[in-house]
This record gives structure tokens, sequence and C-alpha cells, in this order.
């Protein structure tokens, strides 16, 4: 490692979406386990940007509880936020949180090790967005330029969709047997802290596995620049989802169709107005970015907001391929459930 300040590493916290930030071992405790609940409870994951905009718009909206209303039900949300999707999936396998929200990589990670017992599928997607992988070390053009003097923040390091998305690279580059050699150079760092320090340079980490708005606010720094587009390596995909057990769903039927169907609600919303859908991200979250700024990231056709699945197989055939899984899925409806409300995905 290079020798001069270290970066904000925060591998013992979490931050809330007002910018709190608690320990996991705080956090831990309000994530134990609870009784099984009958139907109208939900307990909802999400982790951080834009991604999760859809989920915004469900919780200011109260579309669950309308849903769920048409129902008979008055359904009680909770909602949770968390990083990476190894605290996400272990949140859920603990039963602390019914749906959960993190990378197309999670899921397919966590469908692989329930195959036949907790039976975990995705639920729907939260869209189609381009992640980049960035960097401020001018020497690093492509991934091939990476070295032991570089650390790349991911949200959780071997599982994430963007650690996923950098074997896939590796892969491409290197072949398939080298698909994890630049996991070595990873380190597990929540967007906002990995964006702050990228921006601020100076320390170790000269490498982030970005989302948006994250990877946009970074690239306001003339030194930072993008390395990997992954529209470029996959093409338009959906990178985030949602998913649940197959319990959760079979349970609580009413409770479920009420989530999916305030889910494809809140995607019609954004996808028609996004200037609407700008403005609830900022309030719900309380980001601090600027409504034109937020406009100029989301209003272009290379973001869709759907909850239809799109282009995911290329990953999960990738992952099986290299032994990331060990359950071969022969479409992507291997690892989502079916409901027409999500319509016919990739």
């Amino acid at each position: 490692m290079s020798a001069g300040k270290r970066f904000p590493f925060v591998p013992r916290f979490g931050r809330l979406a007002g910018g709190v930030v608690l320990s996991l071992s705080l956090l831990a405790g309000s994530l134990a386990p609870q009784i099984a609940h009958a139907e109208g409870q939900i307990r909802i994951a999400e982790q951080f940007g834009i991604v999760y905009l859809l989920l915004n718009v469900v919780r200011d909206q109260q579309l669950i509880e309308k849903h769920g209303k048409a129902e008979g039900l008055d359904i009680k949300v909770d909602w949770q936020q968390l990083s990476g999707g190894s605290a996400v999936n272990d949140a859920l396998l603990s039963g602390a949180i019914d749906i959960a929200g993190a990378g197309i990589g999670p899921l397919l990670t966590v469908w692989d090790r329930t195959h036949g017992r907790q039976n975990v599928k995705g639920v729907a997607s939260l869209g189609n967005f381009p992640y980049y992988l960035l960097s401020n070390n001018p020497k690093v053009k492509t991934i091939a330029d990476f070295t032991e003097k570089d650390r790349i923040a991911v949200p959780a390091v071997g599982v994430s969709v963007q650690s996923r998305f950098l074997q896939y690279a590796a892969a491409k580059q290197w072949g398939d047997k080298e698909f994890n050699r630049l996991d070595k150079y990873t380190v597990a760092l929540p967007h906002p802290d990995a964006t702050a320090s990228l921006k601020t340079g100076g320390t170790e980490l000269t490498g982030h596995f970005s989302n948006p708005p994250f990877q946009n606010q970074a690239l306001e720094n003339p030194d930072v620049h993008v390395v990997l587009d992954t529209y470029e390596l996959l093409g338009p995909n959906s990178p985030t989802v949602l998913y649940a057990t197959e319990k959760f769903r079979s349970d609580n039927p009413k409770t479920y169709k009420a989530f999916v169907g305030a889910l494809a609600e809140a995607a019609d919303f954004a996808q028609k107005d996004k200037g609407a859908a700008a403005d609830t991200y900022i309030r719900v979250t309380g980001a601090k970015i600027g409504r034109e700024d937020l406009l100029k990231i989301i209003d272009n056709d290379r973001f869709q907001f759907t909850v239809t699945p799109t282009n995911t197989y290329p990953l999960a055939d990738f992952l099986h391929r290299v032994g990331a899984i060990k359950n071969k899925p022969a479409t992507w409806q291997d690892y989502f459930f079916e409901d027409a409300a999500i319509g016919q995905g990739s």
C-alpha cells in the first residue's frame, strides 16, 4: 500500500438516510430476528443511490399502504437502510427483513445458497442504470492498469454487483481463470464515503465502482475519470433488484401483491415524470444534490425506471461458468418469482 494519508475506512459503521452514522453492533440489534408475522406487515431494506428511487416514491406516496387497502389490509411498513449485499443477505436470511434491496450479484449469490431450502428469488427490478468504475489515478486508463498500489471501493467485496461486474470485466480481459484477478485490490466502503475519498484524493483509495448519483458527483473533480462503463461491458441492464424468500411470498400473498403493485405504480410515476421523481429523491433521502444536477443524471435514455429485469442472465451464466455459484439457472425466471406485474424479463 502507498504511504500517505489513509482513506476514511468505516467497516464497522452504517449510514442512515439522514446522514446519521450508526454502529453495526447497534444496527445488528435492530435487525435481530423477529417472530414470523401475519399478513399486513413488511420490512424493507434499501441501500444508497438513485437506483433505489422507486422505493423512495413508494415510501413518499405510501403506495404499499394504498395497495394494501385495496386488498383489505392495513399494512405496516418498516424501512431500513444498510450498505452492501452481504449485510442485506444476512439480514434477509436471519429473518430481520422481508424484502432485500441489492444488486443482481448478491441476489444470485443468495439464490444459489438457498436453492432447495429458503428459495430466495427476485421480486422485481428497480430499473436500468449504467454503473461506472472510476479512478483518480492518471495512470489507470483500463482495468489492466490497476496495480497493488491501488485500492478499489465496492459496497461488499466479492458479492456486490460492482464486484461481480469487475470480475466479469477481468474474465473478458484475461480469461475465465483470471476472473478474480482484481479482487485483492477491492475494499468494502459505502458509496458516500468512497465518493468523498475519491474526490478529495491523497489517500490509498484510487478507484471506486460506483452508482448514480455518487459517480456523477465524483466526476465533478477533473482528476476523476471513467475506467469502465457497465453499459459498454454488458449493454443496458438491471443492476439493482429486490428479492425475498419463498416463505414470505407464500405466507403473505396479499401483502406481497400490494408491494409489487406499489412498485409498479412507482415505476410508472418515475418514468413518466422524472422531475417529480427527482423531487421525491431529494425530499426522502435528504441528498445534497441540486434538482437540476439530478435531472441531468436521470432525464436521459440511459436511465429507465422499470420493474422488468433486463439483461441479467449474462452475469448469472458467467457466475456459474467460473464456479462462483453452483446451480446453473436455465433462464432469468429460475431466480425471479413468476409475476405478471414484472413482465417478460431477461
